[in-house]
């Protein structure tokens, strides 16, 4: 009895601090509104939680089940064409005032998403999911490929190059939301954003969840204790594929239009993107990835026609320097305070971190002085002060200074990291 009383306070401790991350996280989201005007802002921060879906939906492929997709916006963008012709059938259903659809509220779209995403997974996951490795990656890199021939095939179902596009005022209206404004819209994507990732933290708590982190380290190990990996790869697949389906119906109410290019290897490689530069060994990694790049891509893109470039850059830069991706190193820093070894290892880190910002300004003259080169000066080179002629000398030594640098200081980081192991 003495050992029951003994637990159970611990137990207590631990559901109210695992609470915790959600009560702060609902609190950030209804307070935003308060903080935010623009409808410029509130649309940046819309297109934000659809990609934190998306990209928490991949993780549950490749960083919970070990299963490298290059095909994972089909699913995305069957939800969003699914829900755009819903959208379209609430609209027409709206005229008559009768029917099933003419009592359907947009507010439900994602489920009509999910629906639509986890029935086509469920399609094709099953003879996918009999291989793993490069195999299975081929496959879903064709899988994406003959969806998006598809799409220009069969223009009834995918609108052709015009793609489908509906209005959202449409059906009844719940809570108020008429969704006419950016700032309407916004709700609507706090609450599925907030539903989608509860509901995606759930399914790693679950058995099939634990079990799919089994399949990732050993898969040989799993199916010697009487699991079979394949099985296990189809239910984690067709998990992942709704909350795609989830995502590619909030982008459908967002905006209000769906071309075939949903489904082929750009959003594909923009999940990959986000996930590994948020962290794929963390839950919330994915959700730092999707903040970082798509500000990245939205910011940069306002200054510079070479915003594409800067992302690649950042990605490999993720990829050498720091491959548990940024969630990887929040984690670090946290377990370091825990242990109480942080004032140790925080010099190397910070050392580290100047190496990359080296490398960073030295890419980044880089690609001015050639953008500069072949188109003139553009914008951010204006407002980082950038003033340099690539036709002189200086620039180009500013270059190799500032690489110069970043070699020096990541030896030294490397030494201190040993003298400190």
């Amino acid at each position: 009895m003495n050992d029951l009383t003994a637990v159970a306070p611990r137990q207590s401790r631990f559901s109210w601090r695992g609470l915790a991350p959600w009560v702060i996280s609902l609190v950030v989201l209804m307070v935003i509104p308060l903080l935010v005007s623009s409808g410029t802002a509130f649309t940046l921060l819309n297109l934000i939680a659809i990609n934190i879906v998306f990209a928490l939906s991949y993780n549950m492929l490749l960083g919970q089940g070990g299963m490298l997709s290059f095909g994972h916006a089909v699913f995305f963008g069957l939800g969003s064409y699914a829900a755009m012709h819903v959208m379209n059938l609430i609209d027409d259903a709206s005229y008559a005032g009768e029917g099933f659809w003419a009592h359907f509220p947009v507010l439900g779209l994602p489920l009509v998403g999910m629906l639509a995403g986890g029935l086509a997974a469920l399609i094709v996951g099953w003879p996918f999911c009999r291989r793993a490795g490069t195999a299975f990656a081929m496959i879903t890199l064709g899988l994406g490929e003959l969806a998006a021939a598809a799409g220009q095939m069969f223009p009834s179902v995918f609108g052709g190059e015009a793609g489908v596009v509906s209005n959202r005022m449409v059906g009844p209206q719940w809570f108020g939301l008429e969704l006419a404004q950016s700032a309407d819209v916004y709700w609507f994507m706090a609450f599925w954003l907030f539903v989608a990732v509860l509901g995606m933290w759930a399914f790693t708590r679950t058995p099939l969840g634990r079990l799919s982190n089994a399949v990732r380290d050993n898969a040989e190990r799993l199916q010697f204790i009487g699991y079979q990996p394949r099985n296990v790869r189809f239910m984690v697949f067709i998990a992942s594929g709704a909350f795609g389906g989830l995502a590619g119906a909030m982008a459908a109410v967002n905006f209000e239009i769906i071309t075939p290019e949903s489904l082929g290897l750009v959003p594909s490689g923009l999940a990959l993107l986000m996930a590994a530069v948020g962290g794929l060994g963390v839950f919330y990694g994915p959700i730092v990835g999707a903040i970082v790049v798509t500000l990245m891509n939205s910011l940069l893109s306002d200054y510079t026609d070479a915003s594409i470039l800067y992302v690649g850059l950042i990605f490999l830069a993720i990829v050498m320097f720091a491959p548990r991706g940024l969630g990887g190193g929040i984690e670090q820093v946290r377990v370091a305070w825990r242990d109480g070894e942080l004032a140790r290892r925080l010099p190397g880190w910070l050392s580290g971190a100047v190496a990359v910002l080296l490398f960073a300004a030295g890419l980044t003259v880089l690609v001015e002085l050639l953008f500069q080169w072949r188109h003139g000066q553009d914008e951010l080179a204006q407002v980082l002060g950038m003033n340099f002629d690539p036709r002189l000398p200086w620039g180009w030594l500013a270059m190799v200074v500032f690489f110069a640098a970043g070699v020096l200081v990541k030896r030294a980081t490397n030494k201190l990291r040993e003298d400190n192991a």
